[in-house]
């Protein structure tokens, strides 16, 4: 399939700020789904390969959502990128409707937690459909950070983050002028994405805690914020 960008002038164009938004939401949301449903790890699955080691010596429960959490995420992402051309292809930028659709997400993520509450079998069908909300939405974010939000890095895994952040204060003493401006400006993208991260699983941890899953409120809402604006930007280009 042929890569499909939209014009510059239906372009969202978001900024730093987006960035840090969209890490907030995925540490937040990759904690309060590895509290609520017994370790199953939403916004990397990865995490969950490793989990489903612990699961299948007998020292955890939730093998089922577990395995099933890879194919959700793999359709999530293909889903995403198959919206995005089919966006693209009106001219529009698909970064608004995907953002929405990410916030509708993580809602019934949350209707779906509540519904199941509580969660004494993560093997149960509620639970996993819980589970699967949760998985779906993070991809679509995974595949967005890839494609039409590259620009603002990796937004819900920072192990490469990290790693190259720490390489760029390595290289930054001993850099030529041209290769220090670069290294300063992936630090500014970098550097406050990471940060954000970290402060949504700290809040997000706090948050179940004190507030159950209606604490993903938080997350829907700072995406529904970020979304609406790029909505009617993209109008507005259009339109124009």
């Amino acid at each position: 399939m042929s890569t499909v960008q939209p014009p510059a002038s239906a372009a969202a164009s978001p900024g730093p700020a987006t960035g840090c938004i969209l890490a907030f939401v995925a540490g937040f949301v990759d904690v309060v789904g590895f509290i609520s449903l017994f370790g199953l790890f939403t916004a990397h699955v990865t995490g969950n390969f490793i989990m489903i080691g612990v699961d299948v010596t007998g020292n955890a429960p939730g093998l089922l959502s577990k395995l099933l959490a890879l194919p959700a995420f793999v359709l999530a992402v293909a889903a995403t990128r198959l919206a995005e051309v089919r966006i693209a292809r009106t001219g529009r930028s698909p970064v608004a409707p995907l953002l929405l659709t990410e916030a509708a997400l993580l809602a019934l993520f949350m209707a779906a937690s509540l519904h199941a509450a509580p969660v004494t079998d993560p093997s149960a069908p509620a639970a996993i459909v819980a589970g699967m909300l949760a998985v779906v939405a993070m991809g679509l974010q995974n595949a967005m950070s890839r494609t039409s939000l590259s620009e603002l890095g990796p937004t819900t895994i920072m192990t490469g983050n990290t790693t190259q952040i720490v390489i760029d204060l390595v290289d930054l003493p001993s850099a030529s002028g041209t290769q220090r401006d670069a290294i300063r400006r992936r630090l500014r993208k970098m550097g406050p994405a990471l940060a954000a991260f970290a402060l949504g699983a700290i809040l997000g941890a706090l948050g179940y805690a004190w507030l159950s899953v209606w604490c993903v409120l938080l997350p829907t809402v700072l995406l529904v914020t970020v979304g609406i604006p790029a909505w009617r930007r993209g109008q507005a280009s259009a339109a124009g």
